[in-house]
């Protein structure tokens, strides 16, 4: 049984650090290729060059297919060239596919001879879509057979061979366009000579090349099968696309997500170069600056207010995170429902509506609280009741643009999930000083 990551890595570690380059390919041995990507890209960068250097050589591509672009570059540079024809000896189109960004041009064509006909036809296929549409990354691997095929036909087909992640038989028409999907289950058992037509599943989904791949996958894991098949325009039997790669074309999407409502990149290195992590990081902490200075600016105006009433001051940390940490739970709910496609004009006012009655019920409650506490602090009735007007107006005008921003940002073509947290800062922020200083201004002085 593979080791639990962290234990595996602190072998490894500790290993490197008893220079014992034997033991460390040892404890990776085991390991399948998923674990070993994932381990390389934990370790340091000479402890990754020099474990992946140990690696067998029959198993490299497999491992930096599954890794990021980032650690996975550091590698490819790392390795002599009179290595990669040999590498190359097996590589398939999928694999290559996954790598093109990552291989310089000498290795891109060195990689493409080495596939046979098939593959590099399968490989030129995939490459007239992006890596956007779910024709880059269907797999060719199926069990296909003529509308008019029988049963007797199937489990021939089946006996010799049945690709991972396959429960149905898709049939085509004479020139290949698909036409219905038998369940591998209503196969064994039927007589032989039944024709397959007879045993087709209704209404199966079908998935168009175009499509987006994470409304795809999503559309597979929904669906209940274990692979779906894929068309073009003419309806013609393309590939299919299985769970597995359904599975991670949608995690690859989530982590892109997570990453980018931080302004990063979902391929970053852990152990990137300190200048080449510090440049990535730059731009959005020079946005945030400017956000920053434009709330300081509307703080600014209420200078005169602040000097009379510092207490003020003292409490506009509490204003300013309560609005924030509402509109990210608002803005993070509907940035999800737009990446799973599930808000749309028909349920916008509706949700906008549900946010808006949560947000103010919250509003109150915790106005409330905070006012009490604020009067008990100070000693002021006044400033506790300014404070909670100001937490309502601020957490109600939180949840309005947690709805409305990535909306907005999404018609406008923009990633909510890359800038919505930055704009969404900076709106609760100023709603939420102007609200209290303002509210300061006419009641405490």
């Amino acid at each position: 049984m593979a080791e639990p990551l962290p234990d595996l890595i602190e072998e490894l570690v500790s290993d490197a650090q008893n220079e014992d380059p034997a033991a460390v390919l040892t404890t990776l041995a085991s390991e399948d290729d998923v674990s070993i990507a994932t381990v390389l890209e934990s370790l340091p960068v000479e402890l990754r060059i020099s474990t992946w250097e140990g690696l067998p050589r029959d198993r490299k591509i497999d491992v930096l297919v599954e890794m990021r672009s980032d650690p996975r570059e550091i590698l490819i540079d790392a390795t002599p060239d009179t290595e990669w024809a040999l590498m190359f000896a097996d590589i398939e189109a999928e694999s290559l596919l996954e790598l093109m960004d990552s291989l310089p041009s000498r290795l891109m064509d060195l990689a493409f001879k080495a596939l046979d006909e098939q593959q590099q036809a399968f490989f030129r296929e995939a490459t007239q879509f992006t890596d956007s549409e779910i024709g880059h990354w269907i797999s060719h691997e199926q069990l296909a057979l003529p509308i008019n095929a029988k049963v007797r036909d199937a489990l021939r087909l089946i006996r010799r061979n049945v690709p991972s992640h396959s429960d149905t038989i898709f049939l085509t028409n004479r020139s290949g366009q698909f036409s219905a999907a038998v369940k591998l289950t209503k196969v064994f058992g039927a007589p032989e000579h039944v024709p397959l037509v007879e045993l087709t599943i209704e209404n199966m989904p079908v998935l168009k090349v175009t499509d987006d791949t994470t409304v795809a996958s999503l559309q597979l894991q929904r669906s209940g099968f274990a692979s779906l098949p894929v068309v073009d325009d003419n309806n013609k039997l393309m590939g299919r696309l299985d769970v597995t790669s359904a599975s991670e074309l949608v995690n690859e999407n989530y982590e892109r997500q997570v990453m980018a409502s931080a302004g990063m990149d979902e391929d970053e290195d852990l152990f990137s170069p300190v200048a080449k992590s510090a440049r990535n990081r730059a731009l959005w902490l020079g946005i945030n600056l400017l956000t920053a200075f434009l709330a300081s600016w509307f703080i600014g105006m209420f200078e005169g207010t602040l000097q009379q009433v510092v207490a003020l001051a003292v409490l506009m940390p509490v204003v300013a995170s309560m609005g924030g940490i509402a509109g990210s739970q608002t803005l993070t709910l509907i940035v999800r429902g737009l990446a799973l496609g599930q808000v749309t004009k028909a349920n916008f006012r509706a949700l906008m509506m549900k946010e808006l009655k949560v947000g103010g019920l919250n509003g109150v409650i915790w106005a409330i609280i905070i006012g009490i506490v604020a009067s008990v602090w100070f000693s002021s009735a006044a400033l506790g009741i300014v404070i909670c007007l100001a937490i309502l107006v601020n957490i109600v005008s939180a949840a309005l643009a947690g709805v409305f921003l990535p909306v907005l940002l999404d018609k406008l073509k923009i990633d909510p999930a890359l800038s919505g947290s930055v704009i969404l800062t900076t709106v609760t922020d100023i709603v939420g000083f102007v609200a209290f200083l303002g509210l300061g201004t006419l009641f405490l002085l």
